[in-house]
């Protein structure tokens, strides 16, 4: 056979252009494909969130549409007859509106509005952007991103951008439709006479620090003028505070602010409160800081987030809907400095060495009891006890199971604070959101994982070392210590008024303080952490949820150590400084301010119908707590904390108290 070579023949000026043009627009097709199928992911999600809140609307809808006696008549048919609110049994004794009542929400209770937006805001303006029923975080989620961050160097808001709290009982009665807050308190209170004139909610923007809500919307002023108003108003008596959890780290900086000479402080004077406040009520007060918080400034997680990633892992890191979800979570709340204030405070003399914590001796096992059930299903009974190891949860954060149970002893570390950073991570240039991770480089993340165990006073070293920036803007407004000497001058800057181990109360000895919370829930405590696969985009460091505990009565599960609390707030937080820094007449309390200790055992509902139940003791799931909303409507109407019976316990802060070697 033969061959016969051909010859090339000439290119074709015309054909080629006209292959160049079908080229481009193919690669068109192919790009503009590519956005719809992100967009339509985003689309996606959007229509499966519009979905779930639009049957929840309905329920709510066909709830509201029942005759107003339905739900009970269906609940005692089951259950028999429910009891009275406390605010219906307490009027039928005769108990009336006598102080006038002040209420100080806590951390992302207090609904925001916009005032002032950038482009993609059109028609938001006084539109809730939180609380409510989050429209638009779903219609537009990278817009309300960057509505709701904040300035990553001073702190407050960004250039064209106004977000503020929504004033009146309505900023924090419901935090959405029919998730209550404060509305089953306000209408308890209206039972036995209360009304707007004698109750007022002390709205402020909880992202910010604590004396930035003075410097920016004059928040401080506000809350003094309507107190002095309300005693004002209502016969010269003072008023009864309520602040809820991170709400009662704000008030107790309002308290030393409010006395603090202008311009730092309100001028009123070092017998203000005496004249104004009968007594502060706080519930779910996390006064030494909480864990938690550690989790989420260092890794923007919890528990249920960790469980999240591990039954979908890389759904919330990934480009799955167009945006890597955590790692806009991470940036955002990393402006917020208000998170900062409950950055665990005391260090290991609070919270507990390598070796050693004082609320170690703790069952978790998770029994669950009914409502009549009054045997404490937390109980540390003898077999449960012999079955415990006993881990210090003095480590906040260990990298590793073994690391967490190993003695200190043993512990080989390097010293991660002088370690050198640098981007020389893989590839970033197509990351849609920049974290303080990406700055690390592969040196400095390892030096976080090789330093192995952390306790509180070396998690300060650590967020210095991974967010400094953050930390920076932290530094000029909170502080974390123990004051060795509370003369010092030094003490009077505003850094220190909402750390109760570096201030004192104010000098009203007739005064009364409560902490009030729920027990009985296991609450974060530590953590168990593991390095992740290093990726495009990605935050390095992740709760191990493989860890877990040998038995039933383990408080190691899905990487988290558990201590007992209300499930946010450890009890070792809520309850010390009223259970010892403040008892009596302490360097802390030189007034000797009476303080009670008010426990709330937590019963979970029997039944759905219950809803949220009357007997939590949850952290939110507490204000709608019968014996928690008699308590307050006693001392409201103007019963002491001797008239309640003074202390009521059923955890054993007193005894982990005790252990805390603390100088009075």
């Amino acid at each position: 056979m033969s061959y016969i070579r051909r010859r090339k023949a000439p290119a074709n000026p015309v054909r080629n252009e006209e292959e160049k043009e079908k080229e481009k627009k193919v690669k068109a097709r192919s790009i503009k494909g590519e956005k719809i199928r992100k967009w339509s992911c985003m689309d996606g999600c959007c229509w499966f969130i519009g979905m779930i809140c639009s049957i929840w609307w309905f329920l709510l809808f066909l709830y509201n549409a029942m005759p107003a006696s339905f739900p009970q008549y269906v609940t005692e048919a089951i259950t028999g007859p429910l009891p009275d609110p406390p605010g219906v049994k307490l009027s039928k004794e005769g108990l009336t509106a006598e102080h006038p009542v002040v209420f100080v929400p806590g951390i992302v209770t207090g609904g925001l509005e916009l005032w002032e937006g950038r482009q993609c805001a059109d028609g938001l303006f006084r539109k809730r952007l939180w609380g409510g029923t989050f429209g638009e975080l779903y219609k537009r989620p990278l817009c309300w991103v960057e509505h709701m961050s904040l300035d990553n160097e001073t702190g407050l808001d960004r250039p064209g951008i106004r977000v503020r709290p929504v004033s009146g009982l309505v900023a924090a009665d419901y935090f959405a439709p029919g998730y209550f807050v404060w509305a089953v308190l306000i209408a308890n209170l209206a039972r036995i006479g209360y009304e707007e004139k004698n109750m007022y909610m002390a709205a402020y923007d909880w992202r910010i620090s604590f004396q930035n809500t003075e410097v920016r919307d004059r928040s401080l002023s506000r809350i003094k003028s309507n107190i002095e108003l309300m005693v004002a108003t209502n016969g010269g008596k003072k008023v009864v505070v309520i602040p809820h959890s991170m709400g009662v780290l704000y008030f107790l900086h309002f308290m030393k602010w409010v006395e603090a000479p202008a311009p730092m402080g309100g001028g009123g004077g070092s017998d203000w409160c005496a004249k104004h406040i009968k007594a502060v009520m706080n519930i779910g007060g996390p006064f030494l800081g909480v864990p938690k918080s550690v989790a989420g400034l260092f890794s923007i997680e919890a528990r249920d987030i960790a469980v999240a990633r591990t039954f979908a892992p890389g759904f919330l890191e990934k480009d799955v809907f167009g945006l890597q979800t955590l790692q806009h979570l991470m940036r955002m709340t990393r402006t917020w400095d208000s998170t900062m204030s409950m950055i665990p405070k005391g260090g290991d003399t609070i919270w507990g060495s390598l070796d050693w914590s004082p609320d170690v001796s703790y069952n978790c096992s998770v029994k669950k009891r009914k409502n009549n059930d009054t045997h404490n299903a937390f109980q540390n009974d003898k077999e449960s006890l012999g079955l415990m190891k006993n881990n210090s949860y003095g480590r906040l954060i260990s990298f590793g199971k073994d690391i967490a149970e190993l003695h200190s002893s043993k512990l080989e570390r390097l010293d991660f604070r002088g370690a050198l950073k640098g981007r020389n991570l893989a590839n970033t240039s197509n990351c849609d959101v920049w974290t303080g991770y990406h700055d690390m480089g592969v040196e400095g993340i390892k030096a976080v994982t090789d330093y192995k165990a952390y306790t509180a006073d070396s998690v300060l070293d650590l967020l210095h070392f991974v967010a400094p920036k953050m930390m920076k803007r932290g530094d000029a407004h909170f502080s974390y210590g123990i004051a060795d000497d509370l003369d010092d001058e030094k003490y009077k800057h505003y850094k220190y008024w909402s750390n109760p181990l570096e201030t004192t109360l104010p000098n009203a000895p007739d005064m009364e303080i409560y902490s009030m919370y729920g027990v009985g829930i296991p609450t974060e405590r530590a953590y168990v952490y593991k390095l992740t696969p290093q990726s495009e985009c990605y935050i390095p460091f992740q709760i191990d949820t493989s860890a877990n505990g040998g038995n039933e009565y383990s408080c190691l599960r899905d990487g988290v150590y558990s201590s007992d609390g209300d499930e946010t707030v450890p009890v070792l937080s809520a309850g010390f400084m009223c259970a010892k820094g403040w008892r009596g007449r302490t360097r802390f309390n030189p007034s000797g301010i009476r303080t009670f200790i008010r426990e709330y055992d937590h019963a979970p509902p029997a039944n759905l119908l219950e809803g949220r139940g009357t007997q939590s003791g949850a952290h939110v799931d507490i204000l709608g707590n019968f014996a928690l909303l008699e308590d307050i409507i006693r001392v409201a109407a103007g019963a002491s904390g001797e008239d309640l019976g003074g202390d009521r316990v059923h955890s054993e802060i007193f005894k982990w108290s005790e252990k805390i070697i603390l100088d009075l």
